[in-house]
């Protein structure tokens, strides 16, 4: 990648469909043919070494099954062509998907397949893989994109076994309006979102996987789009145009926060003409700002003068004010009735019958006590 000097050339008998690097060893890969078999090689000596993989599926075996049915699906099954492969992201497994709509699973260091299960009918087009090594995005010819849930086949042979594999189906994107084709298909750098290239058509789709609802239909070019990838760690799309090879990137442009630069900052929906003090931007010592503020604490706020209206301070006296009238201190009230203190620093005036209602509760009080000792 420094000079971009070839290393090695390998050729083959039939066109490539797709070929994928190993994750850890860049001198083995393994290739997609057309109408061939696929091939594992490996150049890491001077001759090329090519390991022809199986296309033909796993079934499981039954003992009560019909010899013509078996043969029958054999010769089925030996029509078959794998069209996509891609390497687990350890590498030691070969995910493969074949024109039948069959998923392989086959183990790199044996070359032989351990599982094998139908998704569709239709042509299995691309394989992708998230970055966790654990979900597939599978796009087919039936014009339905599925993400699978795959097993973590490290375990094999610890905590898994082959015949307890299984592949399942989170979800189905499809557009069932318009019957849309997808060109190619993404994961997003967190696996969260699912987006595609459509066919015959500008728009990119894009999906959640949390509820598998779309989310947003990305619009810009008139031409129809073909790869598309998500950048590893911002929310940005790239596609490659077909007609004119451009590339187009989709992204979310964030405004700028001033205020989250500073608390003391003020964003304005347009310029403001601001006058600067005259010492605003002096530099003081410090012992001499510690001392101001130390002398701000001392002074005591003034909470008994009213201010003035904005308007009458400017000189307008035209203006009609009404204040609320405050009483500062309760003991200077004109109104001769009684307060009675409820609470810590809270007043009321006493209701007019509170002290008749006790009165009266007396009295009756002390007639009830006379009648109990005349009666004895």
């Amino acid at each position: 990648m420094k000079d971009g000097s070839r290393i090695r050339t390998v050729r083959f008998e039939a066109p490539v469909y797709i070929a994928d690097l190993h994750p850890f060893n860049h001198l083995l890969f393994v290739a997609s043919l057309f109408e061939d078999q696929p091939v594992l090689v490996d150049i890491s000596s001077p001759k090329s070494i090519k390991r022809i993989l199986p296309s033909t599926p796993l079934r499981p075996v039954s003992e009560d099954a019909d010899p013509a049915v078996t043969a029958k699906q054999a010769a089925q099954d030996a029509k078959q062509s794998t069209c996509v492969t891609i390497f687990t992201a350890f590498g030691n497994h070969i995910v493969a998907g074949t024109s039948k709509g069959w998923i392989n699973i086959i183990e790199t260091q044996s070359c032989s397949t351990i599982h094998s299960t139908r998704l569709c009918n239709a042509v299995v087009i691309l394989i992708r893989l998230a970055n966790n090594g654990r979900d597939l995005l599978i796009n087919s010819s039936d014009r339905v994109i599925r993400t699978i849930l795959m097993p973590d086949l490290s375990q094999l042979g610890i905590d898994l076994e082959p015949a307890n594999i299984k592949l399942q189906v989170e979800h189905k994107f499809q557009d069932v309006v318009n019957r849309l084709s997808w060109n190619h298909v993404t994961f997003s750098s967190t696996g969260e979102f699912v987006s595609a290239s459509t066919f015959m058509n500008s728009d990119i789709y894009v999906w959640e996987r949390s509820h598998g609802s779309l989310v947003k239909i990305l619009e810009g070019p008139r031409e129809e789009l073909g790869v598309i990838e998500w950048h590893p760690s911002r929310p940005m799309v790239v596609a490659c145009g077909l007609e004119s090879g451009c590339i187009y990137t989709w992204s979310i442009v964030t405004p700028q926060k001033w205020s989250a630069l500073a608390p003391d900052f003020g964003e304005v929906e347009e310029n403001v003409e601001y006058v600067e003090r005259e010492d605003e931007f002096d530099i003081h010592p410090a012992e001499e700002i510690h001392q101001r503020r130390l002398d701000q604490e001392d002074e005591a706020p003034d909470v008994l003068t009213i201010d003035r209206l904005k308007a009458a301070a400017d000189g307008d006296d035209d203006v009609d004010s009404f204040h609320m009238p405050v009483l500062l201190d309760i003991s200077d009230s004109e109104s001769g009735e009684e307060i009675v203190a409820v609470g810590p620093g809270t007043m009321r005036k006493r209701s007019p019958g509170a002290g008749r209602g006790e009165g009266e509760r007396d009295g009756a009080n002390g007639s009830r006590g006379q009648n109990r000792g005349r009666r004895r």
